[in-house]
């Protein structure tokens, strides 16, 4: 599994707001099909957003473990039924991750801050 530093995080998930889900994953669970389907998209887009038709966060947190450990990618974010999944694509490359701004003092500005920085 990929990890990612706390100003990449942010970066993606404020790159994936505007995203719509790609793949579902529906009653049948976490199954071969469709963890392509997930691959496939991550291979085309980077960064995607996946609808999980599953009441249970728990089972949730399990199923986004599950899936960046399969095809070695990186969690972004876990909202409601909404699961973030980003993999670094050399060939396609169309994300580019810009660091943090920064006050004049030089020290990375904090989330509130950021909340209110365009």
């Amino acid at each position: 599994m990929l990890s990612l530093t706390v100003s990449e995080r942010l970066a993606l998930k404020s790159r994936a707001h505007a995203l719509n889900p790609t793949v579902m994953i529906g009653n049948a669970g976490l199954t071969e099909p469709v963890l392509k389907e997930i691959a496939s998209s991550l291979k085309i887009h980077e960064l995607i957003k996946i609808r999980v038709m599953n009441d249970d966060r728990a089972q949730r947190e399990i199923m986004l473990e599950a899936i960046c450990d399969r095809i070695n990618a990186a969690p972004v974010q876990h909202i409601g039924k909404i699961l973030v999944v980003y993999q670094p694509n050399p060939d396609a490359h169309k994300i580019e991750i810009r660091k943090m701004p920064r006050h004049k003092g030089k020290r990375p500005l904090t989330k509130k801050q950021l909340g209110s920085h365009s």
